[in-house]
């Protein structure tokens, strides 16, 4: 499997964000999708995960903000966040999980959100 993300950059404090996660490969395989991010000198964290069944699960920290969501007939899964704040800045990794146990990672993208 093999994950590319798109959707990073600059945004302003206050603004939205929306990024893409395109899966190739044995995407039947996958059963969970999620977004992770690492800011600086911090440990790589959940942002938010969506199960093949629709399960959601969210950070505390973007709970309300947030919305993971994912097309399966496009192999793609999503992350839009709004009201982004400066702490929001990070190399944002989606991740995949197979039934098999298997972990992907993506070359991850930079959002940097400007105060």
């Amino acid at each position: 499997v093999q994950l590319v993300e798109s959707g990073g950059g600059l945004v302003q404090a206050g603004g939205s964000m929306r990024l893409s996660c395109a899966a190739s490969g044995s995407t039947f395989s996958i059963n969970v999708m999620g977004w992770y991010r690492q800011a600086p000198g911090k440990q790589r964290g959940l942002v938010a995960i969506i199960t093949s069944d629709g399960i959601t699960n969210y950070a505390d920290s973007v709970k309300g903000r947030a919305t993971i969501s994912r097309d399966h007939a496009k192999s793609t899964w999503y992350l839009q966040m709004d009201s982004l704040k400066p702490e929001d800045t990070a190399v944002y990794y989606c991740k995949a999980e197979s039934i098999l146990g298997r972990v992907y990672w993506g070359q991850g993208t930079q959002v940097t959100v400007s105060s």
